[in-house]
């Protein structure tokens, strides 16, 4: 099922660029799904189980670029999480590797230009995503540390055991 999962968040992933980040492309977006023209398709998947699900569980599926594509990139690699909302925290991880196929000649093919250009800019916000929420990160554990060096790591700091004597 998590496979499942994954596949069909990839295919809302891509139609997402169709229907809404490229409606200009929505024809050759959407024809990447068929076998008509190019097309992508999962040379392999691995996927690490966390925890098993159990129904009622609902499934939050993201996907995430690897790497800046090129004009010449004919494979891409999608990092995927898959999250329980039920138990807020991981239940799968998966690596996809994708690649574009040319149904037409019978052979692998470079992207696309305009999927090259919508990839970098993906590619550009989760990068710029990464660095704001790492930041973030960074700024909220250099606070705790110095409530700890204001309360715990005093000189005169003595650690409560509590009593044994009520």
């Amino acid at each position: 099922m998590y496979n499942r999962y994954a596949e069909s968040s990839r295919v809302n992933w891509t139609n997402n660029f169709a229907n809404y980040l490229d409606p200009t492309h929505k024809r050759e977006w959407s024809e990447l799904l068929t076998p008509r023209g190019d097309g992508l398709i999962l040379k392999s998947i691995k996927t690490d189980y966390k925890f098993p699900m159990k129904w009622p569980d609902r499934v939050t599926v993201l996907h995430k670029l690897r790497s800046e594509p090129e004009l010449d990139t004919d494979s891409f690699i999608m990092d995927v999480i898959i999250l329980s909302e039920l138990h807020r925290r991981p239940a799968a991880r998966c690596v996809e590797d994708i690649v574009v196929y040319d149904y037409k000649k019978g052979k692998k093919t470079p992207l696309r230009p305009f999927i090259v250009e919508q990839f970098k800019e993906t590619f550009r916000l989760q990068e710029e995503a990464k660095k704001k929420n790492g930041d973030r990160v960074k700024y909220l554990l250099d606070r705790v540390r110095e409530i700890e060096q204001a309360s715990w790591d005093r000189p005169d700091a003595q650690e409560d055991f509590g009593s044994a004597v009520s």
